[in-house]
Order: structure tokens, then sequence, then C-alpha cells
């Protein structure tokens, strides 16, 4: 039977062999983690088999039917009890020290991955959704490889052993027991029918609550204005709703199933405690012999057991892949060594147009302009005439579906590409800065940038008042800039901004938040060198006075 027909694979978004290769690279940076693992495991199925020995050893000389030390026997016990605990100590320190490390290389993989593919201007996915994927399923596909294989190894060691050692004492009762387990291994089935598909919508339904939670926390201040308060809790209890729902439709297979398996072990274990109490009632048996009996019994349907879960496991583990392999599913922009440019640079725009959509029609439409080199230039428009857009496509973000976009110096010129950005200093609308210190946000723009740097940038955005600050730079900022004005935390993304050694200057309504005197003190600032190409996207009558050209953009 095909993994496919026995996963009921029929739905999938990847064929099964897809996402094997996908789960086989994503093993290859835990190899260590899970050798260690699979290691330990099989050492701990010597022992155990060791252990029923000794307690049948032991037992045996207690009632004399084998001659031998029983303070030996039992300090032999002991030992294997030791070393079992010590297995036990260094299986935690492999599960809890170098899993942590197993995350969260993986979770820098796939954000890294996430950071350097292509961006559309609208996202698939919601971020709360991202994040509960880089967290939940990270962790279940890293548990999965380092932990569960690993350990299967060590069961179905510990399986065949307990099997071999039990065939020894007595092959009719071993057949027996085996041939029991693949009856009720075949009626579990009925659990895998649904299990992936609810499975599925389980981790779905905890996204849309991990989604409701992250906006209602980041919008606090906009819920309160609003007075939404119980409308934002009655969002998150609609979407709870729809976990739980999924959650105790899962948890009806999972019981069933296992309500299934356990009868058949219990039914099975039944049947070797009888058998063994006949034979040492016939004196065909010694009681050593019938404990040892029971105890193989025991660790044959324990490793039984969890090879049954290895089903449900592969479940989970598919559907974790498969969420993970979506955020990969958006194609990488193109990668390379940076390619700088030496100054002045200018931006040329030759009949460019682009789309979001087909429906929506084109942003930009065959549009035509010269950010000529040393220039400084106001780009008009009201809202919805493509701007923004506009800025995207400078800064390679987005490529025009048809027309060119250079950017140009006296000796070459290249088509705008991600590897041309370094070229170019943004400062975004709106509040941009990080949680963490003044220092850490400044650093953005220039990770090898000196204090001097710093200073000097601060200065020339008009950010002063930092140095006045009881901690200078090292003064910490909440979430977005929290504990500044929108005018300071706006003068600080400059700042960070003009750290860069870009010779072209993007701003996005970058003066919205300052009053007049301190927005004209900032662009003479700017502007007094004249040795770079600046373009700003603006509405303020101030900062087109200082501006060589304009272009005004109309809706279409």
């Amino acid at each position: 039977m095909k993994v496919k027909e026995l996963l009921k694979m029929e739905d999938s978004r990847y064929p099964v062999r897809q996402i094997l290769r996908w789960l086989w690279r994503a093993w290859r940076g835990n190899r260590l983690q899970a050798g260690l693992n699979a290691a330990l495991g099989l050492i701990g199925v010597v022992i155990s088999l060791s252990q029923v020995w000794a307690v049948q050893h032991a037992i045996d000389v207690a009632a004399h039917t084998i001659e031998g030390s029983l303070y030996w026997s039992v300090t032999l016990m002991g030992l294997l009890i030791l070393c079992d605990f010590a297995l036990h100590i260094a299986s935690i320190w492999v599960r809890n020290i170098l899993g942590i490390r197993a995350q969260n290389r993986m979770q820098q993989r796939m954000l890294d991955r996430i950071l350097r593919s292509e961006w559309h201007g609208k996202e698939r996915f919601h971020s709360g959704d991202v994040i509960n994927r880089l967290e939940g399923d990270v962790s279940n596909v890293v548990g999965f490889l380092t932990e569960t294989i690993p350990s299967t190894l060590s069961v179905l060691a510990l399986f065949l052993g307990a099997f071999f050692y039990l065939f020894s004492m007595d092959a009719l009762l071993a057949v027996l027991i085996i041939i029991m387990l693949p009856i009720f291994i075949l009626v579990s089935k009925v659990y895998v029918k649904q299990m992936r598909k609810l499975t599925r919508k389980v981790r779905d339904s905890d996204s849309k609550v991990q989604s409701v939670l992250q906006e209602t926390v980041q919008n606090r201040m906009l819920i309160k204005t609003l007075e939404s308060d119980s409308m934002m809790v009655g969002k998150l209890e609609s979407t709870q709703s729809e976990l739980r729902h999924n959650v105790v439709k899962r948890t009806i297979f999972s019981v069933f199933s296992n309500l299934i398996l356990n009868f058949g072990f219990a039914l099975g274990y039944l049947i070797a405690f009888l058998w063994s109490a006949m034979r040492m009632y016939n004196n065909t048996l010694s009681f050593g012999g019938m404990t040892a009996f029971l105890q193989l019994v025991a660790k044959i349907q324990g490793p039984a057991r969890s090879l049954t879960k290895l089903v449900p496991a592969f479940v989970s583990v598919f559907t974790a892949a498969e969420r993970l392999m979506e955020l990969e599913e958006n194609p990488l922009e193109e990668q390379g060594d940076p390619i700088e440019m030496d100054s002045p640079c200018g931006v040329r725009l030759d009949n460019v147009s682009y789309a979001y959509t087909a429906e929506d029609g084109d942003v930009v439409k065959n549009l035509t302009f010269d950010f000529y080199p040393g220039s400084c230039t106001a780009i008009l428009g009201e809202t919805g005439a493509g701007k923004t857009t506009l800025v995207r496509m400078i800064l390679a973000l987005i490529k025009p579906q048809s027309g060119n976009a250079i950017i140009y110096n006296k000796e070459k010129e290249h088509q705008l590409s991600p590897l041309l950005r370094c070229n170019f200093v943004y400062v975004p609308q709106g509040n941009t800065l990080l949680s963490g210190t003044i220092r850490e946000n400044l650093r953005l723009g220039r990770v090898e940038a000196t204090e001097e740097d710093m200073n000097e940038a601060l200065k020339q955005a008009c950010a002063d008042f930092v140095f006045s600050l009881p901690q200078g730079i090292d003064t910490i900022c909440s979430e977005s800039g929290g504990g500044l004005s929108e005018g300071q935390a706006q003068r600080i993304a400059i700042a960070r901004a003009l750290l860069r050694r870009g010779s072209i200057m993007l701003f996005d309504e970058a003066t919205s938040a300052l009053d007049p005197d301190t927005e004209r003190q900032l662009l003479q600032n700017i502007l007094e060198k004249r040795d770079k190409t600046v373009i700003f996207i603006t509405h303020r009558p101030a900062v087109v006075d200082y501006c060589d050209q304009t272009l005004h953009i109309e809706k279409i």
C-alpha cells in the first residue's frame, strides 16, 4: 500500500515525495541531536532488557530455583537502575538543550527565507498566522525529526529484542501476541481518515486566534478610543469557539482509536497472564519466569503502542511541513553581492506600468520621468494615485510589468533590482521604530556605525533632543516608539536612514509629524550639500518649495 493511500493524502497541496524531501532537507541540520537521541534510545533498550533478566535472575535465586548470590543479584539490579537514571538525565539534556537550538536554527532559516523573498504589496498570510507557524509548526517538525524518528529506532529495537527474548522462552505465546497486533492496528485506520484534515483545521483556527490577539494588542489605543473593547473580545471568543469545536472533533477520533488499541493490548496481556499462570500451575515455568513473561509482554506492547502512534505523528508533521512549505512558496528576490554605484546617481523611468491585480487595473500606467543625479523632486498626487507604488518600484520591492526602471550615473546604468537597493536611503511614512534602545534602532541603518556617526545623524535629522534624555541614545523605546512623540519618533527614523550611505534619498511623507520650523531646518540640513538625489512624496507646500522639480501623478 502506498504512503499516500495509508495517510489519505488525496487532498494535499503537495505530493508526499515533495513533503518527504522537504523534511529530509530540514533534518540535515539536526543530525547531531537525532544521532544522540537514537544512541541513547538503543542504550536504553539494552538496559531495559537487562533489567528483565536481572529481575528474573534475582527472583529465581530467592526461590532457590537456580543457584547464585542474592546480594549480587540485587546489586546488579541497583546498578541497572542507576544506569537508567543517568540515561534519563542525558536524554533530558539532549532534548532540552540541543532541542531549543535545533528549533532556533529552523526558525532563523524560515525567517531568513521570508525576509529574502519577493514582496507583492498584499501579504497572503496574516502576521499572526506566520508567527503561529514559525512557533508551533517549527516545534512540531523539529520534535518529529530529532525525537520521534530516533526514538522509533529504539522502540523498534526494544520491540524486536523483547519478542525474541519471549520467543526463546515460549515461541507460541510470542507469535500469538504479535499476530494480534496488526488486527487492531488495521481497525485504528478509521482514525486516520479524518485526522489529517482535522489537524489542519485545528492549526489554522489556532492561527486565527493568535492573529486576533496580536492585532488587538497592537491596536489597543485605537480600540479603546473607538470603545470597541467588547467587540474585539467577542471576535476572540468567536475564533476560540471555532478552535474548541475543531479540537473536540479531533479528540473524539483520537479517543476512539486509543479505545480500540487499548482493548487489544489489554486482551493480549490477559492472554499472556493466563498462559504463563497455567504453565506455572503445571510446573513448567518458574515464578521468575512468569515475571519475565509479563515484563516482556509489556515491553512488546509498549513499543507497539508507540509504533501505532507514528501514523498520527506523521499526520501531524505532514500538516506542519505543508504549512511551512506554504511560507516558502513566494520566490526569492534576486540574490548576490550588492552593487554599489558611485555618487551622484539618478533614476529614470521609461514608460513603466504596474497593477497589483488584473481586476484592479493599473495603479501606475505608462509613466516616464527622470530623477536626474543631484536633483530634488517632489512627487504629488491624491491618495490612491500610485505614489507609494512608485516608491516601491524605485526600491525594487516590485518590478514594473512593462517599461524600464533604471538607476544610472555618468559611467554606467542598471535595471533596478534588489542588488542595487544599497544605493538608496528610505524613510517610510508613519512610526517605524522597533522596540529596543535608540542606539539599536539607529544601527539598523548601518550596523558598524560609530558613536560619532550616530550623533552626527541625529543632529542632521534635528533629533538633538536625544542628547538631553537621561540615558541618551541608550534610552529604551517600547513597541512602535512608545514613550516618544510622533515627531520625535519620525526624526529618529530619519536619522536611522541617514546613516545609510546611499546616494538616492526617498522620503515618504517623512516630515508629516514635524512642526514648520523643525521641518524647515531638517530640509536645509538634508539639502545643504546637494550631493545626493532626493525624492519627496509629500502634500506639504514647505517641502515643494525646496525642490527643483515636481512630478504630478493622476489617479487612473
